[in-house]
Order: C-alpha cells, then sequence, then structure tokens
C-alpha cells in the first residue's frame, strides 16, 4: 500500500501553498525593513492566496504597511498566521494521502483550546525580540541581538505557563549563536528558522493555547508499544514512545507517551537513558518488551498520553512486531491538534515486510540504541515512522527483524533503555552521568 505514495508525485497544490509560504522565509532572511519590489510582489501573491479566508483583511493590511516601511506587532503575527496556515493546509493534504494509502481511519478533532496564559505581560519582551530579528533579518543577526533574548527567556523560564516558548526561544538563540557571524554562513536553514520563529510568534501572543492536563481524558487499559523515537538536543533529550492503546469496550488507538529530561552536551549515546531514570516503569517496559498496563493515565485529543510512571505497571510480555502485524492495520489513528498541524510533525507508526523500493531515512538513527545502518541493510522487516521530508516521503526505523548470527532477531531503538547489554558499554554510560552529577552536587553544597 505505501509503493504508491513512495511513487507518485505530493499532490496539487502543495507546491504552490509552499511557493507562497515562501515570501515570508525569504522577507526573514533579508530583513522586513528592506524590501525591494521582488519581494513586495511575491508578499502580495501570498496576500492574494488569501483573499477568500478569514486572514483575508490581516494580511493585506500587513502587506502594505511593510511595503511601505511601517511594522508592527500585528502585521508581523498576521504573517506568522498566514504561514502556519499554509503549513496546516500542506499537513491535512499529505496526511490525507497516507491514511488513503495505509488504508487507515482517523478521529476527528474535538479538542478545545487551553486557556492563555495567565502572565501575560512576560510575553512583550519576547514579542520585541521576534520583532527585531524579523526587521533586521538573518543575514543582519550579531551576537549583540542573539544576547538580547537572554531576559524574554528567563522571564519565560520563570513561569511553567509559558515554559514551551521559554525552551523554543532558547533553542532559536542557541542556533544563531551557533551561526555565528551568520552573514557569512554559505547556507542557512531557512524554513527551519522561519518555522521556530512563526510558532514563537504566535506562542508569545497568549503564551499559546495547547491542551493542558486538566482537559485531559483518563484512560485504563493496556500500552502495546510500537517503538520510539529520541529527540535530542545538546541541552535536552526526548523519548517518545509510540504504541497502541487498548480499553474496555473502546477500539484500539495509536497513542504516543513522551518523557524528557535537561542535559549537557557531553552526555550522548547510552548515557541519555540514565537521565529518564525517573520514569523507571516505563524503561523497564521498553527494555524488556513487554504491555504496560495504565490506570487513569490522562489522554490529551491529540493521542498524547500525558506520562504519569506511578500509574503504569509492566505487564506480559509482547514483541513490537506482534503488535503491529495485529494492531496497525486497525487501530484508530488521532485527529492533529490545529496548533500542531505541520508536515515536519506527521511521524505515523508504519509497518513494512517488503523493504525494496522503500526509503530508510538513517540519519535519525539514534545513537542510544543498538540499530545501525548495517542492520537496515540486511533488515527483512520494519517498524517504522512514515515522514515527510525535504519534499519526499520517507520511514525513519523504529525497529527492524534481521538476521543476526544466523539467528532472526528483533532489534529496537528501545532495547538499551536499562542499559547496554555490552558491559563496557554500560559501564561508561553510567559513568558519564554519575560523574556529573557528583560534580553539581559539590556545586550546590558550596
Amino acid at each position: 500500500m505505501l509503493s504508491s505514495l513512495f511513487a507518485d508525485e505530493p499532490g496539487p497544490g502543495i507546491g504552490d501553498a509552499l511557493g507562497l509560504a515562501a515570501a515570508v522565509d525569504d522577507g526573514l532572511v533579508h530583513g522586513f525593513a528592506r524590501v525591494d519590489e521582488d519581494r513586495v510582489a511575491a508578499l502580495s501573491a501570498l496576500a492574494a492566496g488569501f483573499a477568500g479566508s478569514p486572514l483575508r483583511e490581516a494580511v493585506a493590511e500587513a502587506v502594505d504597511k511593510i511595503a511601505a516601511g511601517s511594522i508592527a506587532d500585528d502585521h508581523l503575527f498576521a504573517l506568522a498566521a498566514a504561514r502556519i496556515a499554509l503549513f496546516g493546509a500542506v499537513h491535512d493534504a499529505l496526511l490525507a494521502r497516507a491514511d488513503a494509502a495505509l488504508g487507515r481511519k482517523r478521529a476527528e478533532w474535538k479538542g478545545e483550546p487551553g486557556q492563555a496564559a495567565a502572565a501575560s505581560h512576560l510575553l512583550a519582551g519576547a514579542r520585541s525580540w521576534l520583532r527585531e530579528l524579523a526587521i533586521t533579518g538573518w543575514r543582519g543577526v550579531d551576537d549583540d541581538l542573539v544576547s538580547a533574548s537572554g531576559q524574554a527567556i528567563e522571564a519565560a523560564l520563570a513561569d511553567p505557563e509559558l515554559r514551551r516558548l521559554a525552551v523554543l526561544l532558547d533553542g532559536l538563540a542557541a542556533e544563531l549563536r551557533a551561526g555565528s557571524p551568520i552573514a557569512t554562513m554559505e547556507r542557512l536553514p531557512v524554513r527551519r528558522w522561519a518555522d521556530l520563529w512563526s510558532r514563537a510568534l504566535l506562542l508569545a501572543r497568549d503564551g499559546g493555547r495547547a491542551q493542558r492536563a486538566e482537559q485531559a481524558e483518563p484512560v485504563t487499559g493496556r500500552l502495546f508499544v510500537l517503538g520510539a523515537d529520541v529527540h535530542e538536543h545538546p541541552t535536552a533529550v526526548q523519548v517518545q514512545v509510540h504504541g497502541v492503546l487498548e480499553t474496555s469496550g473502546g477500539a484500539a488507538r495509536l497513542v504516543r507517551a513522551s518523557v524528557s529530561a535537561a542535559k549537557v552536551d557531553t552526555i550522548v549515546g547510552p548515557a541519555i537513558w540514565r537521565l529518564l531514570s525517573g520514569h523507571q516503569m516505563l524503561l523497564t517496559a521498553l527494555a524488556e518488551r513487554r504491555v504496560l498496563d495504565l490506570t487513569d493515565m490522562p489522554l490529551l485529543a491529540g493521542g498524547d498520553l500525558i506520562w504519569r510512571d506511578d500509574r503504569a505497571r509492566p505487564g506480559e510480555a509482547a514483541d513490537p512486531f506482534t503488535t503491529a502485524r495485529v494492531h496497525l492495520g486497525t487501530a484508530l489513528a488521532p485527529a492533529t491538534p490545529p496548533l500542531e498541524r505541520h508536515p515536519a510533525r506527521i511521524a505515523e507508526p508504519v509497518f513494512v515486510e517488503d523493504l525494496s523500493g522503500v526509503p530508510l531515512d538513517t540519519r535519525r538513527l539514534p545513537a542510544c540504541g543498538p540499530l545501525t545502518p548495517q542492520l537496515l541493510a540486511g533488515a527483512t522487516a520494519c517498524i517504522g515512522l512514515l515522514r515527510w521530508d525535504d519534499g519526499a516521503w520517507t520511514v525513519q526505523p523504529l525497529g527492524v527483524e534481521t538476521t543476526v548470527k544466523k539467528k532472526r532477531v528483533g532489534v529496537h531503538t528501545i532495547d538499551w533503555a536499562l542499559g547496554p547489554a555490552d558491559p563496557k558499554l554500560a559501564k561508561a554510560a553510567g559513568e558519564a552521568v554519575e560523574v556529573l552529577r557528583e560534580r553539581a552536587g559539590r556545586l550546590l553544597r558550596k
């Protein structure tokens, strides 16, 4: 079923939508303080593309004002909203094609947006910095402008409601700092930085309206693990577990469960699992390939479990490949929350037995697990995440069935969740974390 997806063109309208969004991306590269005739024409085309939408007046006014050299927060917010809407439309079109190819049913969105952040006065500093970035453009960013984000980030970090914004701003500032001097960079991550800027500006409007724990549905049932995706950054790591949730009297559902931890850039490879030791029930189930018995675990409308380790217990053994073969064809997929609609967010669990012609993305293989490109080369089956990356569909492997020492085995990214089987690797992983914890303890005692 997936073969048609890899062979066909992405679909009508997708290129046009991305072309309109590029007007904002290009403006951010050079700065909206100096738009020439070509950039004004591109922005005008963007405004024309929204002529029949609720954003029509806001986008048209923003383009007129920017062309005249008058730039206010509302004008930049309109451009960011238009860009996000375009990528949301592309996301919906791509996901519909993927669902059709997989024969997958998807739930309708029934969630409600969360409340705006109470500490709205803290957002002004974030908006001010984002406005300066947009006016200056990436090519004009220097160390002083990057450093100017510090106060806004510190203020946002102090408020739990603004943590998402704070982490996003911190990540963007870190990437800009790492790329300095940006004026001399040969290639810029134009779309990525525009994604971060647009999302940050939206969050800086009211702190974001993502669903919160109090809006979650408590669920009791069994979670069958398919695999885990590891998102690693020099200062943070997140493990996102994909699985199938079975509840009494309900249809099986695809869900995710994410746990994260702060880190330093010297903690890499298998050592990162030690940072997540506060989630021992989850780690045990991952490493030992067991079902997780859940009791009143909060589940958001977008399919995300708000992980509470004390509400989970490892149960019977459950091979991920058996789970994939039995459940993936019928499990109900979750709706995508409105603010999460972006092609880069697409990560659909899939099971592939015929790997010929399937583009496997080896760049996403985490160093904290035993999966390697060499193991993929000899694989006969794969559990992975279907992704849209740089204009094409790929599969990110989470686990493979392959032959090792003449035996057919399953190898997964989660196999080292309790530490590598190799004693030398396990010792090195433990020492890295323990040494840093000891040093941190000494500093605190002083």
